[in-house]
């Protein structure tokens, strides 16, 4: 597909559960960007945010119509890749696995655990060429020292600038035995349905790709009551804070791609066979 410098952006936002829209995007274009994986979540928005092209788009799309187990991860990754974007911000709404990381507080995940079943698309390489990419360090460090610095600038959100996230396929939500392992076991401390394979995928794209997960609730191990009241409470106030937090991300990324000295960008120099 040809791409207008108009809808070109730099910088990807991809939403999670509760963020379906930016409020302080400055609105270009509005594009339905066709992909050979079919299509993305949704249409994508363009705008400018605090002066930087941004592309947004919601992962679950607009009102939340598609579950996290039927998500187009690599329709989403390559429309934000062919748009022109160096780094993706993502967000995502978690449960935790810690008593220390308390519903609403903020992590910046820097290791995951993948519990899917298979059921996903998980990569762009899928025969004819073959790429290990190396996920030893999953999330762009330059990008989460970035989202760490910015949040120090607003005082509401309480971060965590490490985490294991562990993600499951959902859309259930897991048992109490699944939960105690997955703490007590497995040692992760957040859980979502989200991050894989699009952490991978972004990876193979060779974008700089960071994750800010927003904590809702206690996942089940810690056999406190969660009310959906409570859980979409503490969701709208962990949007709210998002969007105040998104802008100064955006304000502290370099505008020059050059300037990244992360790996990111050069994760398939030695991964192609």
């Amino acid at each position: 597909m040809l791409i207008s410098p108009k809808t070109q952006a730099e910088i990807g936002v991809i939403g999670g559960s509760g963020l379906y829209s930016i409020d302080e995007l400055e609105k270009i274009d509005e594009i339905k960007v066709y992909t050979p994986y079919g299509e993305p979540s949704d249409k994508i928005v363009i705008g400018r945010l605090r002066g930087r092209k941004t592309a947004f788009l919601p992962r679950h799309g607009r009102g939340h119509r598609i579950p996290p187990h039927r998500i187009n991860y690599r329709a989403n990754i390559w429309a934000l890749k062919a748009l022109g974007a160096k780094w993706i911000i993502s967000f995502s709404a978690v449960g935790s696995l810690r008593e220390d990381y308390r519903p609403g507080d903020f992590v910046v995940p820097d290791q995951f655990i993948d519990m899917t079943k298979g059921v996903r698309q998980m990569t762009f390489f899928e025969g004819g060429l073959v790429a290990h990419v190396s996920m030893a360090d999953p999330f762009c460090e330059h990008l989460r020292r970035i989202i760490i610095e910015a949040a120090k600038e607003v005082p509401e959100i309480r971060l965590h600038e490490r985490g294991t996230y562990i993600c499951i396929e959902g859309p259930r939500f897991s048992t109490r035995a699944e939960s105690n392992i997955w703490k007590n076991v497995f040692h992760a401390d957040i859980i979502g349905m989200t991050l894989v394979p699009e952490v991978v995928l972004a990876c193979e794209a060779e974008l700089c790709y960071a994750t800010v997960a927003m904590i809702t609730d206690y996942d089940v191990w810690a056999e406190k009551p969660v009310t959906a009241d409570e859980v979409l409470r503490v969701m709208r106030e962990n949007t709210e804070k998002a969007k105040r937090l998104l802008p100064k991300i955006i304000e502290k990324i370099p505008e020059n791609p050059d300037e990244r000295y992360c790996s990111c960008c050069r994760a398939l120099e030695n991964a192609v066979i």
